[in-house]
């Protein structure tokens, strides 16, 4: 007699074979709950479908890859804390809900400070472990449908990859945020049943990360696809498995994990007190306390498994001598007598970096015609949702007198990141916020005049043809790298308005930030706290209005969950930590990668995201020393990666964020009006917004709830236990 075993199976209003927004919409809440059997489930086509989207379902909350309402995990959300870390800040919510630190009402600055309970981070937990708990069920039953409903084999293994890819996802989000964690039964664990009989320790960093790794190469086989089409694109590919372990792996070889600081080398200041104290309760260490170098070769070379596939590229954009609405000429980037001389991709000749930028992250390409695109839950705003997605980050960007909430900015420390044109620092740069590193030049005074704009004297401020834009900005803000006008809402700043706005002067508003301007200083919450706002994300053709289907009319956003840039520059990090030669098999075992510092390798990581953003190599100088490139490194993806939650995680992997997160944010002074307009570009700390790390805030905590539920759970270094 055949078994017949129960499952929960919830029905979703999913079309099967396309996932392009299953992943999006699925909500359990909506759907009815019945109980179906193993033999119904797994042997008809659209039931397996519908069990597969609900294992995908729980990738959303806030629809987005971090989020503080509670999601398992990316970029956006009105109040995304892994979206703000030392380089942009949200204001609306500051001072925000008094005391009260639940996960959806606790303020930014309490965000900032650590100062929130231990339940913040549990829907994230349960959200992931459900989805671990549906996608194992579905690896090891799924082998049933072969046969049923012309499913061939090949369409099933895909399928089967796909669950295996998601599985590991989620064990990849919670060691991200919460450290290691338990890895349950392979056969699946009901993740809301009692713990009496499943109560698992956590298991090691490494073991979590070479779980992660053994299950995306295994998935990597199962799936069928090197790229998905454009009903099919919010499904994993082989790209996407290999990328997550590779970023897995250059997780693991970080100093957090990997026992860096325990060799003494650690700055004033930073120690390794949370990496020891964190055990079981066996005295088992949970992160590693011997340095191994290897683990950075690894890590290489898991990043060169992406690489070598030859599927994936960084967007760009062909250059152009021609204008029209909200999408200027091309202005032509430095001319190094290198890159300039070359055309893409060993140089940016014939490329627009600030348009290659920019539409990377506007809407203007979609996922299936950008080859950067590793990985993404295709998530953006619906019209009417103001509080959650890349949509809600945009309407929070916007000027007051644009339509938007004006909230959202950006530190001064991020601002002055940004390079020059021609690769080198601003003058000023960590003048006020870090006097120590030695800058002493003052920053640059004095402003564009009407005449100069018109001359075409700063091309790179205009968003027009006519050379109208850019009069009467900060002269900090000329000559930048592209990067930075594609970004950086500085006072002055055009925003195109092409939306439903038919007037001149709001289809071309140029916003000031001056107290008394109708965007600055007021006393409320809608100012950027710095002087100082952002741009990315958004398009020319976006508009906000209330109607009584919401506020924003937006070009769809669409997720860079995992992007060839960053693992083009993990290449170049891990490489860059090597002293020793190591010979490393592929993914596959078809080759054999020879991994050390070598510095042709490096500029394969280097090269492609310096080219793309307009700017020249870096020094021979810079390649020879490991420090300096390191430092280089780090800074080209505090740029780079700007607002895409990717900063949060990197201060603490490379345990800097004691240093760069206890540190004074600085803006501007906008207590100033037009009329002292010198007066408000002094650059003075930001006092109402918090600048705090402690030990405590390496890892989120684990909730007192799980805690209970299962015994052999230790909590994080300096959160609690009891209630």
């Amino acid at each position: 007699m055949k078994k017949k075993t129960s499952y929960v199976f919830i029905f979703s209003a999913v079309l099967a074979g396309s996932l392009m927004t299953s992943c999006l919409d699925l909500d359990s809440d909506k759907y009815f709950v019945d109980r179906k059997t193993e033999e119904f489930v797994f042997t008809d086509r659209s039931q397996a479908e519908q069990w597969l989207a609900h294992a995908y379902s729980f990738l959303t909350g806030c629809n987005f890859e971090v989020c503080s309402k509670g999601g398992t995990g990316g970029t956006g959300g009105d109040w995304n804390p892994f979206c703000f870390a030392d380089d942009i800040y949200y204001g609306d919510r500051d001072n925000a809900y008094g005391d009260n630190k639940d996960a959806d009402y606790a303020s930014y600055n309490s965000f900032r400070e650590g100062n929130y309970n231990e339940e913040v981070g549990y829907n994230a937990w349960i959200k992931c472990y459900k989805g671990i708990y549906q996608a194992s069920i579905f690896i090891h039953k799924i082998g049933q449908l072969v046969g049923h409903d012309d499913m061939s084999e090949e369409a099933v293994t895909d399928m089967r990859g796909q669950a295996r890819f998601v599985r590991a996802y989620y064990y990849w989000l919670l060691l991200r945020k919460f450290g290691p964690v338990p890895i349950m039964p392979d056969e699946g664990a009901d993740y809301t049943e009692s713990y009496d009989n499943l109560a698992v320790p956590r298991s090691t960093y490494e073991e979590v990360a070479q779980y992660i790794s053994d299950e995306m190469i295994k998935a990597a086989e199962e799936i069928q696809y090197y790229k998905r089409d454009a009903n099919n694109i919010g499904r994993p590919t082989k790209g996407s498995c290999l990328a997550t372990r590779a970023i897995a792996f250059t997780y693991a070889a970080s100093p957090l994990a990997n026992g860096q600081l325990a060799n003494g080398q650690h700055p004033e200041g930073v120690t390794d007190d949370a990496a020891r104290s964190l055990k079981n309760f066996d005295g088992t260490p949970l992160l590693g306390l011997t340095y191994d170098e290897s683990k950075w070769a690894r890590a290489a070379a898991a990043c060169r498994d992406v690489m070598e596939l030859g599927v994936y590229d960084l967007y760009h954009v062909q250059a152009t001598s021609s204008a029209s609405d909200g999408y200027p000429a091309t202005v032509p980037p430095y001319d190094d007598g290198n890159f300039s001389t070359k055309d893409w991709p060993e140089g940016y000749a014939n490329i627009d970096p600030m348009q290659s930028y920019r539409q990377l992250f506007d809407g203007d390409v979609t996922p299936p015609e950008n080859p950067e695109l590793i990985f993404s839950r295709v998530s953006n705003m619906a019209i009417g949702d103001n509080d959650n997605g890349i949509g809600a980050l945009v309407l929070h960007e916007m000027p007051t007198l644009r339509g938007g909430w004006n909230t959202h900015g950006m530190t001064q420390k991020m601002v002055d990141t940004y390079y020059m044109k021609d690769g080198t620092d601003v003058d000023g740069m960590y003048r006020e916020w870090a006097p120590e590193k030695g800058n002493d030049r003052p920053r640059a005074t004095g402003w564009t005049t009407r005449t100069e704009v018109r001359q075409g004297k700063y091309p790179e401020l205009a968003v027009r043809q006519s050379p109208t834009d850019g009069i009467d900005v900060s002269l900090q803000y000329v000559g930048r790298e592209p990067r930075f006008y594609a970004s950086v809402a500085y006072s002055g700043a055009v925003w195109e308005g092409l939306g439903n706005n038919t007037t001149t002067s709001q289809r071309w508003y140029q916003c000031f930030y001056y107290r008394g301007s109708g965007n600055g200083y007021v006393n409320n919450f809608n100012y950027p706290r710095t002087g100082i706002g952002i741009k990315k994300w958004y398009h020319p053709y976006d508009y906000s209005e209330s109607t009584s289907n919401g506020y924003a009319h937006f070009r769809a956003k669409f997720e860079t969950a995992i992007r060839y840039a960053d693992i083009l520059l993990m290449y170049a990090e891990s490489l860059n930590e090597l002293t020793g030669s190591y010979q490393i098999a592929s993914w596959d075992g078809s080759k054999t990668y020879t991994v050390s510092r070598d510095i042709q390798q490096i500029k394969r990581g280097t090269n492609p995201v310096r080219i793309r953003a307009g700017l020249p190599d870096f020094s021979d100088e810079v390649y020879a020393s490991a420090d300096m490139l390191r430092a280089k490194i780090k800074r080209e993806r505090m740029i780079e990666l700007m607002g895409e939650g990717k900063r949060y995680f990197d201060l603490r992997r490379w345990m800097d964020a004691p240093i760069e997160e206890n540190t004074l944010i600085y803006g501007l002074n906008v207590f100033q009006t037009k009329a002292f307009k010198d007066d408000f570009m002094q650059v003075i700390p930001t006092f109402n917004l918090s600048s705090i790390f402690s030990d405590k805030m390496y890892f989120w905590p684990i909730s007192h709830t799980e805690l209970k539920r299962n015994k052999n759970l230790v909590q994080n270094p300096g959160w609690t236990y009891n209630d």
